[in-house]
């Protein structure tokens, strides 16, 4: 494609004697820059792009976009140079938005419940719907493949080069729409610049990635930021900072709480019932999945779904027979020991609280939870004490053990979050969570509700440099299948 094309899809312009030079590619990585590529100069957390375009041009890059000037070097300067990258990305790809409709969801908990509910209902009112998110990339129940070259991270939404090259391939297998987790980091990094959304869906806002926004205030600024691209809103009012948003909004929204969800009743850990009244009348809804958390994210997505035009029948059936999502609340390890054994994302306070409170509505008296978790390296140090205080309050033995350690020494992590920890109460210190989830396996007797929080849908585990495989659903189940074999001799 000619630079003056790509650079005039993308909104910009370049000089005259420019215009002309073809562009094979584009990257920010300047250890994959290929002969004719375009070098984004982005300035990241702990490089700065502009600094490696020396490299960029060594490898054959033919022009570059930065925030300064460098000279004697083919190149356009733009006020923000990741808002460029992305606007590139687009255009490279044809605008794949353009021709879905886009539905975004931020918050701290439940994007990715909330995201799968919704799709469920999309696709029984008929439409081939796409969804990218935390667990993976979908589009017409076929999974697709990620090209993320950091195998280290996991990007709830991906980077640009990425985000448009899936939206460009949903486009062509047909999605009517896309249903997309949108995080702060994504709306820090501005991947989703070019984007324009038919509804913006705000879950909560409770401390997390403090280590990047500093304060709670910088934090929801950032979340704000996803509303100023949308035609509508659907918040939830069942936390403050959806209220403080709600006040603030210039475009047209519908909102969910209090006032309007009714009659909530638990099915133990068969699910949830509750009414949903609006100007659509009232809906009772039943959900298969246990936890107030669930009717949060269920009310959302009903509500979102409502406000497309989907009709409330439709909205009720999808919900009553939807399936979960993998690694939330996910129950695993079936055995014969009348052992219970649930997988959950939750590596939050506020997530890691709502999923105990959870449990511990449906548990029985004679039964005890045990809760295995940690918290991750190299990410915000504040929560881990928190989630000590938490497991100590609501679990009857917590096992405090590695998630995702990165480049940190576990034992500084577990130490941080025994700051938190009533001693009186049990606890076990298991830095090496293989073997945590066999000594929780050995110990668990029947009745007992094992709770393994914090990895979900993880298939692996961060170990510095280096991301090993790790299924806790095998882990589990090896460990069930040792413990019923010395049983029965």
């Amino acid at each position: 494609m000619l630079l003056k094309e790509l650079l005039s899809l993308a909104g910009y312009s370049a000089e005259e004697k420019d215009n002309d030079i073809e562009i094979c590619g584009i990257t920010s990585d300047s250890r994959c820059v290929k002969p004719g590529d375009l070098f984004v100069a982005i300035k990241g957390l702990s490089q700065d792009g502009f600094l490696h375009i020396g490299e960029a041009l060594s490898r054959g890059a033919a022009f570059v976009v930065a925030e300064r000037r460098a000279m004697g070097v083919p190149m356009l300067l733009v006020e923000n140079a990741r808002a460029a990258l992305a606007r590139l990305f687009d255009a490279w790809y044809g605008h794949p938005a353009r021709d879905l409709t886009l539905i975004g969801i931020t918050g701290t908990n439940g994007k990715t419940s909330t995201a799968a509910m919704l799709v469920a209902v999309l696709e029984a009112a008929g439409y081939k719907c796409g969804m990218i998110g935390t667990v993976n990339a979908t589009c017409c129940g076929e999974v697709l493949v990620a090209e993320n070259a950091d195998k280290l991270a996991n990007l709830t939404t991906p980077d640009p080069a990425e985000l448009y090259r899936l939206l460009a391939e949903m486009r062509r297998m047909g999605a009517s729409f896309v249903v997309m987790e949108v995080t702060s980091h994504a709306l820090f990094f501005e991947k989703t610049a070019p984007l324009r959304f038919a509804r913006a869906v705000f879950t909560n806002l409770t401390p997390d990635h403090l280590d990047l926004h500093g304060d709670m205030m910088t934090y929801y600024l950032e979340k704000r930021k996803l509303f100023a691209q949308c035609d509508m809103g659907v918040i939830s009012l069942f936390g403050p900072y959806g209220q403080r948003l709600a006040d603030s909004l210039e475009v047209p929204f519908f909102t969910v709480g209090r006032s309007n969800v009714r009659s909530v009743v638990a099915n133990g850990d068969s699910g949830v019932s509750f009414s949903l009244e609006g100007a659509h009348g009232t809906l009772d809804i039943f959900l298969p999945v246990p936890g107030d958390f669930s009717v949060e994210n269920a009310a959302l997505a009903a509500m979102s779904a409502l406000s497309l035009g989907i009709d409330g029948e439709t909205v009720k059936s999808a919900l009553a027979a939807f399936g979960g999502v993998r690694g939330r609340m996910e129950r695993v390890g079936e055995n014969t020991l009348g052992i219970s054994v649930f997988l959950d994302y939750a590596h939050t306070p506020d997530a890691l609280e709502k999923l105990l409170l959870t449990v511990r509505r449906f548990r029985r008296a004679d039964q005890r939870i045990i809760l295995l978790f940690g918290c991750g390296g190299n990410r915000d140090r504040t929560k881990r004490r928190k989630m000590g205080r938490i497991a100590s309050r609501l679990a009857d033995l917590t096992i405090v053990t590695s998630d995702n350690a990165r480049g940190e020494d576990p034992n500084a992590i577990i130490a941080d979050i025994l700051k938190g920890i009533d001693k009186e109460k049990p606890y076990k210190i298991i830095a090496d969570r293989r073997e945590a989830i066999a000594f929780a396996v050995d110990t668990a007797v029947r009745g007992d509700i094992l709770l393994l929080a914090g990895k979900g849908h993880e298939e692996y585990e961060i170990k510095g440099r280096y991301r090993l495989p790790f299924s806790e659903r095998e882990i589990v189940a090896a460990c069930m299948a040792r413990k019923v074999e010395e049983q029965s001799l």
